[in-house]
C-alpha cells in the first residue's frame, strides 16, 4: 500500500538547511524553557516559605526527589514517544505519523494512571522509605497526594509538546509552558494565602496550571497543524509502531530515571556529612546544573533531530549534526573553567547567600576539580540522546545502568574511605566508564552507517 506523503511545507523540517543552524533554530525555545522553569522554581519555593513558613517549605522538599523521579519517568516516556513520531515524519509517511501520535496518547495516559495510582496506593511507605519525618508527615503527605493525583495533567502537557517538538515546533510548547509557570504562581498566591489549604494549595496551584496549559496546548496545536486532526482509525492500535512507540519510550524513561536514582543514592551519602557539606553540595549542584543546561538541550534537540534524518534516511547528516554539536559543547565547557576558575566563589556565595569560608572552599573544590571532565559528561548527553533518535534503544540504558551502579558503588566504597572527597571523584569516574559503551555503539552502530535514497 502506497503511503500518503506529508507535505513539510507548514511545519519545522529539520532534514534540510545546514544543520548546525537547524539544530540551535530548534534548541533555543527549549533552552529558554529550562531556564524559565529554574526561575520559576526558585519563585515557587520562595512563594511557599514566604506564605507557610520553613516547615511547611521542608514539608514539601521532603517528597521533591519522589515527584522528581516520577515527573522525570513520564517527561522521559513521553520524549521516547515522541521520538518515533519523528521518524515517521521525517519519512512523510503520514498514515503512520498519525499512528503514533494515536498511540502517543493512549500509551502515556495509560502509564500516567497506572504510576498515579500505584504510587497513592503505596504512598505510605514511600514515606518511610524517603525517611519523613512525624513533625512534616501531615503537610508533606497532603502535597504529594495532590501531586500524583494529578500526574495525568502533566503528562498531556508532556505529550502535546512532544507531538509539536516531534515535527519540528519547539517553539509552541514554550509559549505553553511559560503561560502554566505564570499561572501556577498566580495561584500559589490566591490558593494558599487565600484559602486554608496549607501546602496543598501549592499543589492544587501546580495541577490546575498543568491541566490549563494541557488542553490549550492540545486546541491551538490541533487548530494550526491539520496533521493533529486524529480519527478514531489512528487510534486503533497497530503491532509494529506499538511496539517500536514502546521501546522508545521506555528506554528513554528508565534512561532518565536511573540518572535520578543515582543521584539519590549519592544524597545519602552526602546526608551523613553534616549541615555545611550538604549546604555547600546542593550549591556546588546547582551550579552545575546550570553548566550543563545546554548538555541537556542540545541532546533534547538531537534525539529529534536525528529521528527525523534517519527516518528521511540522511545518516551523513546525521553525523554531521552529531559532529558539530560536540564541537560546541566543548567550546561552552572551555567557558565553564574559566568562569569556574575566576568567578567560582562569588557564583557560590550568590547561590546560597552566605560567605561562610567553608562552604564556599567545600563547594569550589567540587566545582574545580568536576568541571575538567566536563568534556565527558557532554559526549554522554550528546550521543546517548543521538542514538535513541536513530533507534539504538539498549546502548543508552546499558549507560546509565552503569552509571547508577557506579554511584552506589562510591556511596559503599569510596566515602566510607574518601569522606566527601568520595563524592568529588565519583562522579568523573562514573563518567568516564558511562561514555565508553557510548562512542562504542555510536560507532558501529550499523543503521548509522547505511545510507538511504531520501
Amino acid at each position: 500500500m502506497k503511503e500518503k506523503k506529508i507535505n513539510q511545507s507548514n511545519q519545522y523540517s529539520l532534514t534540510e538547511g545546514p544543520t548546525l543552524r537547524a539544530i540551535l533554530h530548534f534548541a533555543l525555545p527549549i533552552l529558554i524553557g529550562q531556564i524559565f522553569q529554574l526561575f520559576y522554581g526558585l519563585v515557587d519555593v520562595r512563594v511557599v516559605g514566604e506564605i507557610l513558613g520553613e516547615t511547611s517549605l521542608a514539608a514539601v522538599g521532603a517528597t521533591s526527589t519522589l515527584s522528581d523521579l516520577l515527573v522525570g519517568f513520564l517527561n522521559g516516556f513521553t520524549n521516547g514517544l515522541a521520538i518515533i513520531i519523528a521518524t515517521y515524519f521525517g519519512a512523510k509517511n503520514e498514515r503512520f505519523v498519525k499512528k503514533a501520535m494515536g498511540g502517543t496518547i493512549i500509551l502515556g495516559v495509560i502509564v500516567a494512571l497506572t504510576i498515579s495510582l500505584l504510587s497513592l496506593l503505596s504512598l505510605d511507605p514511600i514515606l518511610n522509605f524517603l525517611n519523613v519525618s512525624e513533625e512534616l508527615r501531615g503537610e508533606a503527605s497532603s502535597y504529594i497526594r495532590v501531586i500524583l493525583a494529578g500526574l495525568l495533567f502533566a503528562a498531556l502537557y508532556n505529550i502535546c509538546a512532544a507531538m509539536l517538538r516531534a515535527i519540528g515546533d519547539s517553539f509552541t510548547p514554550l509559549i505553553f509552558l511559560i503561560l502554566s509557570s505564570i499561572s501556577n504562581i498566580a495561584l500559589d498566591y490566591l490558593l494558599i494565602g487565600g484559602t486554608s489549604l496549607g501546602v496543598a494549595g501549592a499543589a492544587y496551584a501546580t495541577v490546575i496550571s498543568q491541566a490549563l496549559s494541557a488542553g490549550l496546548c492540545f486546541l491551538y496545536a490541533r487548530k494550526r497543524y491539520p496533521l493533529l486532526h486524529l480519527s478514531k482509525e489512528d487510534f486503533t492500535p497497530n503491532g509494529e509502531v506499538y511496539h517500536k512507540l514502546l521501546a522508545s519510550g521506555l528506554s528513554m524513561a528508565f534512561m532518565i530515571s536511573f540518572v535520578q536514582l543515582g543521584t539519590l543514592a549519592l544524597q545519602t551519602s552526602i546526608n551523613t556529612f553534616g549541615d555545611k557539606t550538604i549546604v555547600a553540595h546542593t550549591a556546588a549542584r546547582k551550579a552545575t546544573s546550570m553548566f550543563m543546561l545546554p548538555f541537556s538541550v542540545l541532546g533534547a534537540s538531537l534525539a529529534t533531530f536525528c529521528g527525523q534524518n534517519m527516518g528521511a534516511g540522511k545518516t551523513e547528516r546525521i553525523r554531521e549534526g552529531i559532529f558539530k554539536a560536540v564541537l560546541l559543547t566543548w567550546g561552552w565547557c572551555l567557558m565553564m573553567m574559566l568562569i569556574t576558575y575566576t568567578f567560582g566563589d562569588k557564583l557560590i556565595q550568590a547561590i546560597v547567600a552566605s560567605k561562610d569560608t567553608e562552604i564556599t572552599h567545600t563547594a569550589c573544590r567540587y566545582l574545580r576539580f568536576d568541571v575538567l571532565f566536563y568534556f565527558v559528561p557532554a559526549v554522554i548527553s550528546l550521543f546517548r540522546n543521538s542514538m535513541q533518535g536513530f533507534g539504538d534503544t539498549r546502548t543508552p540504558v546499558f549507560s546509565s545502568t552503569l552509571e547508577l551502579l557506579g554511584k552506589v558503588a562510591v556511596v559503599f566504597l569510596l566515602t566510607p574511605r574518601m569522606g566527601y572527597d568520595g563524592i568529588i571523584v565519583a562522579e568523573p569516574i562514573v563518567w568516564v566508564i558511562m561514555v565508553i559503551p557510548l562512542i562504542v555503539g555510536l560507532f558501529r552502530n550499523p543503521a548509522l552507517r547505511r545510507e538511504k535514497n531520501s
